[in-house]
């Protein structure tokens, strides 16, 4: 489902990322593995067009140079090792934002959507948290509830840039089985920096 033929990435004259092939298809995970500075976010980031790069980039035969932002937003969901978290904001609009790609212009999100928040956030065990702001909440917490939004934007394939750093162990697993039970069930396709290789 995704495929990178070339791809390679400078800071200026600095080579951040040079000549990466390779092919994911549904339903895998691809762990990305290296010391720091080796490159593992940088080519995230290109996958999610976040950054300017050299060679070719396709999901589901689909150049991503040639993708409008909500077309690429339906395609990819996005981790990054320090997520924004507006502070006054609550939980559960928090993760109402992972909607935003399948909510029109000028329109707001429907009953569907909420449906789709709240049950998220209940496999996730955060329902209690769904009206507090994310300002009152723990670094563990935060991760859950922005791997919450990320699920809740229902793309195929998710980049996951550290996404278990801040939780504990049980929380750990607990997460990391919740987004493999969804890889199964919809055929994901997985990228995720600097866990082992696992391929399905």
């Amino acid at each position: 489902m995704i495929t990178l033929d070339g791809v390679g990435v400078r800071y200026g004259t600095a080579p951040a990322l040079a000549e990466v092939t390779d092919q994911v298809q549904a339903g895998e995970w691809l762990g990305i593995i290296g010391p720091n500075g080796a490159g593992k976010t940088t080519l995230l980031r290109s996958i999610a067009c976040l950054v300017k790069h050299d060679g070719k980039i396709t999901i589901g035969g689909q150049p991503t140079s040639g993708l409008r932002r909500r077309r690429l937003a339906r395609l990819v969901a996005y981790v990054p090792q320090h997520p924004e978290l507006p502070p006054e904001m609550t939980v559960g609009d928090y993760v109402l934002l992972g909607r935003t790609p399948h909510i029109g212009y000028l329109r707001m999100e429907t009953d569907a959507d909420r449906r789709i928040c709240a049950e998220l956030l209940d496999r996730l065990a955060l329902s209690p948290m769904a009206g507090r702001r994310l300002a009152t909440l723990s670094g563990g917490e935060l991760q859950r509830i922005v791997l919450a939004r990320v699920l809740a934007q229902q793309a195929p394939v998710l980049l996951l840039d550290e996404p278990t750093s801040a939780l504990d162990l049980g929380r750990r697993v607990d997460a990391l089985e919740l987004i493999d039970e969804l890889r199964r069930e919809e055929r994901l396709v997985g990228l995720t920096g600097r866990e082992r290789v696992v391929r399905a």
